[in-house]
C-alpha cells in the first residue's frame, strides 16, 4: 500500500474492532480494566474447559490481579448470576493458593474466613 493508504485501512479497522466489541457489549460478553478484555461465551463448563476455551480464544482463563480486573470479572458473576473460575489453584500447602503456572498471588480479595478450599473463596 502506498504510504497515505495505510491510515485508510487502520482508520477502517479502528472502525470495524469498535463496531464489533459494542455489539459484544451489548450481549454482555465483554467488559474492559486497564486495556485487558475479559470476555464469556455465557455459557456452563467445567474447570478444564473453561482453560481450554480461553486457550482456544487466544486469552487464558481470568487472574484477577487489582479490584479493577476483580470488578471486571463481577460483572459476568452478577449478570449471569453464577461463579465464575480463576486462574488460581490451591498449592501443596492446604489453604494456600497461587497462579495455575505456580507463581505468588500478587492479589486477593478473598471472602472472610476464606480460602478454605471448598469452592466458595
Amino acid at each position: 500500500l502506498p504510504a497515505g493508504e495505510y491510515g485508510d485501512v487502520i482508520h477502517q479497522l479502528e472502525h470495524r474492532i469498535s463496531r464489533l466489541e459494542g455489539v459484544l457489549r451489548l450481549n454482555k460478553m465483554i467488559t474492559e480494566s486497564g486495556g485487558k478484555i475479559f470476555a464469556t461465551n455465557g455459557k456452563s463448563a467445567d474447570f478444564d474447559a473453561t482453560v481450554e476455551k480461553c486457550k482456544e480464544a487466544g486469552g487464558s482463563i481470568a487472574t484477577p490481579r487489582n479490584p479493577g480486573e476483580n470488578d471486571a470479572i463481577l460483572y459476568f458473576v452478577k449478570y449471569f448470576n453464577t461463579y465464575a473460575y480463576l486462574g488460581i489453584k490451591q498449592s501443596l500447602i492446604p489453604g494456600v493458593f497461587q497462579q495455575l503456572n505456580g507463581a505468588q498471588l500478587s492479589y486477593t480479595n478473598w471472602y472472610s474466613n476464606e480460602p478454605s478450599g471448598k469452592g466458595e473463596e
